[in-house]
């Protein structure tokens, strides 16, 4: 196999060139070189995909196989329909990483891949789109959604699909699990959503990366996929796995929703990876296990993050890592507030 890598050097991209190089596959990868080195063994080519004489000196050096692009996540609709078509001749089959945000449902119901996609032009600019009042849609999720139009504009039916929800795991630079990781180990009354048996699904980022690779080299029709955890595990499971994994010393104090409400706790940032909508973790993964999926355990995951923050790691610095987590103060204030709280 050849492959293109669009993006490679951080989290899922570098996931995505690692694997690609273990199953003795060529790999290029094509990014800024802003973001962190190419991973050894790639052959790296610099440029800015939004730009259209980069994309053709690029495209020279192709062809290739497949592609893999991990890098669109916050380019309109129509970068990624000018990358699609400058390179729609030199690629075989093309993986994009998208969300479940697409969806028109989200989080509000439990979603398939026949669920209902929000609507934007493949040729959409950066305006389009808008957020609502609850947080969803989102302004993010009508962007995504035409970027999957632009690629199936241009790739037809080797277009495929992958919508994670959350994806974790060593490298992580948004900062959902590190928060949570770093909290249990301070130790003390941690502040927990109930209920405490609710089902989390996120995912691995070295299966995302292993099922993108499968997809990128499978001769099938392309298609599209929800890529969740088919397990996953409680918030309650998780938490006891974060205390364990850091040596953490503390209990958590489950606060409803209404008690967290009452203090205005962020969903989805202030308090990472809860929210109380229904479907948010209901999202049905079976025709991408069906198609090879397979999810490790996600107690190894947050302990292989743990392993990699305790090593030093260093996500790319990125914006939104600053608003995950509650202060220390504001927690201690609610969980004041809740005598009858048990741990």
């Amino acid at each position: 196999m050849r492959m293109l890598v669009l993006g490679g050097t951080w989290f899922l991209g570098k996931e995505v060139v690692g694997g690609a190089l273990a199953r003795g596959w060529e790999v290029t990868t094509f990014n800024r070189g802003r973001s962190g080195p190419d991973v050894p063994g790639a052959e790296a080519v610099q440029g800015d995909r939004t730009d259209a004489a980069d994309l053709a000196r690029l495209a020279a050096a192709g062809p290739w196989d497949g592609v893999v692009d991990t890098s669109s996540s916050e380019l309109p609709p129509r970068d990624v329909l000018l990358a699609a078509r400058a390179l729609s001749g030199q690629v075989g089959r093309w993986v994009h990483i998208s969300t479940v945000s697409v969806y028109a449902d989200w989080p509000h119901r439990a979603l398939t891949e026949a669920s209902a996609l929000l609507d934007c032009p493949p040729d959409a600019d950066d305006a389009f789109g808008y957020t609502g009042q609850d947080g969803s849609p989102t302004k993010y999720g009508f962007q995504k959604a035409g970027g999957e139009r632009a690629v199936s504009e241009a790739l037809g039916d080797r277009a495929v699909f992958l919508r994670p929800g959350v994806i974790l795991g060593p490298g992580e630079y948004i900062g959902r699990l590190p928060w949570w990781l770093t909290r249990a180990e301070r130790g003390g009354p941690l502040l927990a959503p109930s209920p405490a048996n609710r089902q989390i699904q996120p995912v691995d980022v070295r299966d995302v990366a292993a099922f993108a690779l499968d997809q990128a080299a499978a001769e099938d029709a392309g298609a599209a996929f929800n890529v969740a955890h088919p397990q996953g595990l409680t918030f309650a499971e998780f938490i006891t796995v974060c205390l364990t994994v850091t040596g953490g010393t503390g209990r958590p104090v489950w606060a409803s929703p209404e008690d967290l409400d009452r203090h205005s706790v962020r969903q989805w940032t202030e308090m990472p990876l809860w929210r109380t909508h229904a479907g948010v973790w209901a999202v049905d993964s079976s025709r991408a296990v069906a198609a090879g999926l397979r999810c490790r355990p996600l107690g190894e995951t947050i302990a292989d993050t743990w392993a990699w923050l305790r090593s030093d790691g260093r996500p790319v610095a990125h914006p939104r890592w600053a608003e995950h987590g509650i202060a220390p103060k504001k927690e201690a204030k609610i969980i004041a507030s809740l005598p009858g709280a048990t741990g």
